[in-house]
């Protein structure tokens, strides 16, 4: 094999799918129609429990030691006494579900940004779009706005939507395509990390190690207030990016054929980098940045669901489980100490990498 026909394993798209079983069709309100295989709906009831086995495992397990009656007593009925109630209500319970939530987020973010790129690297962390949303989330956090909160959340979307604004203007003049909307995203992300070293460096020295231990990716102080703005949020952008499935799955075959179809290829994408950018931010908003979440999710569930087009559905529980999982990692692994889920997530994203490394190896010795 030449050296000029070599890909990467990051860079390989997905295999392409193999029959996932009859297709069923449900539809929704609003006139949205939602189309599905049998493999899909099996994969997605199996993703459900395994969130619900993370969830129950979470809040009724910890370093501090509640009985399983006590914690059912502080869930279903309001009782058991302050402490058990701060523990399960106040701590364990806020943080499985802004894991869950946040997960999902970057899940479906990851899913659009890899459909509208029709690229594998194509996830708001690698072009740069995550990167713009802790640009304007430390921007809130430096100039006094505290850790968490609506001005973070604000600074962070906005952030975000204005990296979006930028990597479009250099790459539309000569069309949105995969690579350069990736090579764009991932230059102007390589100036926003050194604008955010430069607003940590310029800091007060407390200010500083707030914002840089926010910068990990952590949900080790998270609480009701923080998680509340994204689990009234993310609904209505799920919603909406069901409605985007079928005019993106159409512009995978290319915008050419999409436009010919009837799809307004300028409006789907402009709405699609929209809501992937509104996913991303609010997320990072919660819990900070983290790594190689919206990269991974997508692909598994694509592999997994062996189903043509964007895997909206499976990869948004795809990266709620990845993200509870890793948390409960982060939490138990070194007890009583308690890591960033970032790290935990960054590890697990480079052993990713390595088996898609160590996959195409072996493919290419079968071949």
């Amino acid at each position: 094999m030449s050296a000029t026909t070599r890909t990467s394993a990051a860079a390989r798209p997905a295999p392409a799918p193999r029959p996932a079983g009859r297709t069923r069709v449900a539809r929704l309100p609003r006139g949205i129609t939602l189309r599905y295989s049998g493999r899909t709906a099996a994969v997605l009831a199996v993703l459900l429990v395994c969130c619900a086995a993370v969830w129950a495992l979470t809040v009724f397990t910890g370093t501090y030691r509640i009985g399983t009656a006590q914690v059912a007593d502080v869930l279903f009925s309001g009782g058991g006494s302050a402490t058990d109630r701060f523990i399960v209500v106040g701590q364990r319970l806020p943080r499985v579900c802004a894991a869950l939530l946040v997960g999902a987020a970057l899940g479906l973010s990851g899913a659009l940004f890899q459909s509208l790129s029709r690229n594998p690297l194509g996830s708001p962390d690698v072009i740069g779009f995550t990167t713009g949303s802790t640009s304007g989330a430390l921007v809130v956090i430096l100039a006094g706005g505290g850790g968490a909160g609506v001005g973070v959340g604000a600074g962070s979307v906005l952030g975000g939507l204005c990296t979006a604004v930028v990597v479009y203007a250099f790459t539309a003049s000569r069309g949105v395509s995969g690579n350069r909307l990736v090579l764009a995203g991932i230059a102007v992300g390589a100036m926003l990390s050194s604008v955010n070293d430069f607003l940590l460096t310029r800091a007060d020295l407390e200010s500083a190690e707030s914002a840089k231990a926010w910068t990990f990716g952590s949900l080790n102080a998270v609480s009701w207030p923080q998680v509340t703005p994204l689990a009234l949020a993310l609904p209505v952008l799920v919603v909406v990016t069901l409605a985007l499935g079928r005019p993106l799955r159409l512009m995978e075959m290319g915008d050419d054929t999409a436009g010919a179809l009837g799809v307004d290829v300028t409006r789907v994408r402009a709405l699609c980098l929209l809501m992937g950018v509104a996913l991303a931010g609010t997320a990072v908003a919660v819990a900070g940045p983290i790594g190689f979440l919206a990269l991974a999710a997508p692909q598994l569930a694509r592999r997994i669901t062996r189903s043509p087009g964007p895997p909206i559905g499976s990869a948004l529980l795809t990266g709620a489980l990845i993200l509870a999982t890793a948390d409960l990692l982060a939490q138990r692994v070194l007890a009583p100490f308690q890591i960033p889920v970032g790290l935990v997530t960054g590890a697990l994203g480079g052993v990713y990498l390595l088996w898609l490394l160590s996959r195409e190896k072996r493919t290419a010795r079968s071949a």
